[in-house]
């Protein structure tokens, strides 16, 4: 298989990218069957809203622990594990019977796919360089909005032929082929790889020990806190578009055909935003060394866009308006992920899964959050501007927080007495922000 020629770090990419596209075309591919099992089941928005968001409880419980779970037992075993449970419950998405069914179902894809990004995050700080890690994460994450853009046209194409049942079950299939590739093709450690070269290895982050010294969790929580809220304020917007925009355009007139356009072309502005906001994270700091510029500057001006994208959708009801606005601002949000998902690696290099796993807590809890109360407002007031109108607000805030991320600082594990003086001029930053 050519595929299995490639270099060992482009196949662990691949991979990556893979299992970003699967997962997230997993879990949105709910919202256009909702058309089908809406009607099917007569539910509410509100009960549609509570099937969306189920999915989050496990996945938010599972972050943290999830990442405690990768970087205690690797993140081959613990994506083996989740793959298996994921592809499962969308099986068992397709053999809903009801309100209850959907929900528990959800309920278990939460569970699989609740450690899922932190374990990847992991597998990214041995198998990716320092100055690559923006592009990598930002280029796994366009895969996952890839999935976004894909699901309307896939789900509609399949319910149209079969039903909206069959189209989960075509999801399963793509997820068990993953799951068995991913045990075939990865090794924990570069360096365990049979088919790794030297010049891939002495580009990479060298081995590392285990560490001894007990995580100090409560100040670990604290140093993260930051990136955590605006990491929510950021995952508000991109549940509801991932929740919503499909009905969101059935409501402005459009037929499921041209919902599934109009819908494709939103998520394909994240594609961009995902790839771009990683190359020019990593190109920043190449040219400046500078992480503080990188990363949290990088964020606050993207999120500044987005709030700009967003606000004309106050004053308007025309469906091209809606669509240029939903795309830019989709874009510029996505711009934020390659950074976002580099700062866990920056601050907390040693314990990246755990750490990574606090700031998606941000985005889990968003996604509990913000498909239901847009469904409630929705179905509360008739009207779908407001959903958006609490995204504007919560991007505002995620501005003013993205200056308290600091990803220059590492954290640092109350070993500063025994430690040897650091010489970069970052070094008395850590100190003060370990307190």
């Amino acid at each position: 298989m050519k595929f299995l020629r490639l270099r060992p770090t482009t196949v662990v990419l691949i991979m990556l990218c893979a299992m970003y596209f699967i997962t997230y075309l997993d879990r949105v591919n709910v919202s256009t069957a909702a058309v089908g099992f809406g009607k099917e089941f007569n539910l509410t928005k509100t009960e549609i809203g509570l099937v969306f968001s189920a999915f989050a409880y496990p996945y938010l419980v599972f972050q943290i622990i999830g990442g405690w779970v990768s970087d205690r037992f690797g993140a081959k075993r613990t994506l083996v594990v989740c793959g298996l449970i994921w592809a499962g419950a969308t099986v068992l998405t397709g053999l809903a019977g009801g309100f209850v069914s959907l929900i528990i179902a959800r309920v278990l894809l939460g569970l699989g796919e609740g450690a899922t990004f932190p374990a990847a995050t992991a597998a990214m700080s041995r198998w990716v360089a320092k100055d690559q890690r923006g592009f990598a994460q930002g280029i796994t994450h366009a895969f996952a909005r890839l999935g976004n853009a894909l699901a309307p046209a896939a789900m509609i194409a399949v319910m149209a032929a079969y039903g909206w049942r069959e189209s989960f079950y075509a999801c399963a299939a793509i997820s068990f082929v993953w799951v068995m590739l991913w045990m075939l093709v990865f090794t924990e450690h570069p360096k365990d790889h049979p088919r790794i070269s030297k010049s891939e290895l002495d580009v990479l982050p060298p081995p590392k020990p285990k560490s001894k010294i007990p995580l100090p969790w409560g100040r670990l929580f604290k140093r993260m806190a930051p990136v955590t809220i605006v990491y929510f304020c950021y995952g508000w917007t991109l549940w509801l578009l991932l929740s919503w925009v499909p009905m969101y355009f059935m409501n402005m007139g459009l037929d499921l055909k041209n919902t599934a356009i109009f819908s494709s072309t939103v998520f394909f502005g994240g594609v961009v935003g995902d790839t771009l906001g990683g190359i020019v994270s990593d190109r920043i700091y190449k040219r400046t060394g500078d992480l503080n510029k990188a990363r949290s500057r990088m964020v606050a001006i993207c999120l500044t866009c987005t709030l700009l994208a967003l606000v004309p959708l106050m004053f308007t009801h025309n469906m091209y308006v809606s669509l240029a606005c939903l795309a830019v601002g989709f874009f510029f949000s996505e711009m934020t992920i390659g950074p976002m998902w580099a700062i866990p690696m920056d601050i907390a290099p040693d314990h990246c899964g755990t750490a990574s796993g606090m700031m998606n807590t941000g985005s889990a809890m968003a996604a509990i959050v913000s498909p239901v109360v847009a469904g409630l407002l929705i179905d509360q007031f008739g009207n779908w501007q407001l959903p958006f109108l609490v995204s504007v607000v919560l991007l505002a805030i995620g501005v003013l927080l993205s200056f308290r991320m600091r990803p220059q600082s590492k954290f640092d594990y109350g070993n500063t007495a025994q430690a040897a003086p650091s010489k970069t001029p970052e070094a008395p930053a850590a100190v003060v922000t370990s307190k």
